[in-house]
């Protein structure tokens, strides 16, 4: 076979392959014009996504950085170059860069040495607070998602929901004025309420109240207290305060929490009356053949699966009977309103209930 290529020797010292097959040239050109069309065809080709990507990841990092300096204000301590680099995890230099970007955009101005928001950068942290929480609240009341996840999507989707998504949520939820974890939602106009309660870590022993709030940053802490049990809207007394830790009842039940972390819930105080006088019992504590009324089900109990229980009948007044437990001891079977349902261990602990004879 002869051969394709022959080797031609060039006066300044260079040789390369003279390629003389023209179906090898016309194979390369079409490869050629292949890669330049999936590279920079003007609507999708890797090249505009890229670039559309890198701006996104700028307007992300604006964003997050307008959310920073909005916090910062809402809590009184001055926002600055080393807060925001800890915030969004960059060295001082990026986080400089950046507030200098936001600087020139007119979101962000300097008064007496200070950084604070204009006008125009408060509604725009406004907005992107607002589709957050409003997400968070979604997730809470619509999906199966789980508490600890909640944050973590809502960071990413707030940067992009539109107008019209905004909206649907909005009428979707009945415009809450809270997200699950008790932090005000701002209104579309851009009017944000203040934040109310007290940390439990100022409560006088003895003195009754009641969790309006649980700081979800940082999430180890918000972990710990997820994994304590404790929800909105539980009524709670200090039993002991000391510097090593807080000692409290909650729903009648005993915790203890470091001060530190106690600090991350914020609770206002109630009427003695309001107060549950022991702990609560739980439809899990039943054995078969005995019978509970329900009281509740517990505020941390949201979205399918409250629907689900309250679907299935267990609703305030239902007499409930446990009737028998699996081999393995989970889940249980209940009588409800004549229809044999199984519930698990964690699911029956959600639903208070009163022994029959017993006052709700």
């Amino acid at each position: 076979m002869p051969c394709r290529y022959r080797l031609l020797v060039v006066t300044n010292g260079y040789s390369f392959f003279n390629m003389i097959d023209p179906r090898v040239s016309l194979g390369a050109i079409a490869l050629f014009a292949a890669l330049a069309a999936v590279l920079f065809r003007p609507r999708k080709g890797l090249f505009r996504r890229w670039r559309q990507q890198s701006k996104m990841t700028l307007r992300v990092r604006i964003e997050d950085a307008l959310k920073h300096f909005h916090e910062a204000e809402y809590q009184g301590r001055p926002p600055t170059v080393q807060s925001l680099a800890g915030t969004l995890g960059m060295n001082d230099g990026e986080a400089a860069a950046l507030i200098a970007r936001v600087e020139a955009l007119g979101l962000v101005e300097r008064k007496g040495g200070e950084l604070s928001l204009t006008s125009a950068g408060r509604a725009d942290a406004l907005r992107v607070i607002r589709l957050h929480r409003l997400y968070e609240r979604y997730l809470a009341e619509e999906t199966g998602v789980g508490e600890l996840e909640w944050h973590d999507l809502a960071e990413e989707r707030e940067h992009h929901l539109t107008a019209e998504q905004e909206a649907l949520l909005t009428a979707r939820l009945g415009n809450p004025l809270y997200d699950p974890h008790g932090d005000p939602i701002p209104t579309s106009e851009g009017d944000l309420p203040s934040q109310e309660g007290t940390p439990l870590s100022d409560l006088p022993a003895g003195k009754p109240g009641r969790i309006i709030h649980l700081e979800d940053e940082p999430a180890e802490v918000y972990a710990q207290l997820v994994a304590e049990g404790l929800y909105l809207g539980m009524g709670i007394r200090i039993l002991e305060t000391s510097p090593e830790r807080i000692l409290f009842l909650a729903d009648g039940e005993e915790h203890r929490l470091a001060p530190v972390v106690a600090a991350n819930i914020s609770v206002v105080t109630l009427p003695e009356e309001e107060i549950e006088p022991g702990p609560v019992e739980t439809l899990a504590s039943l054995r078969p053949g005995e019978k509970g009324e329900v009281i509740r089900i517990v505020r941390a109990c949201r979205g399918r699966q409250r629907r689900r229980l309250m679907d299935l009948g267990i609703l305030p007044g239902t007499v409930i009977e446990a009737r028998m437990r699996s081999a393995s001891g989970d889940p249980t079977a209940y009588g409800v309103r004549g229809t044999l349902v199984a519930l698990r261990k964690e699911q029956a602990e959600m639903i208070h209930i009163s022994r029959p004879g017993e006052a709700a």
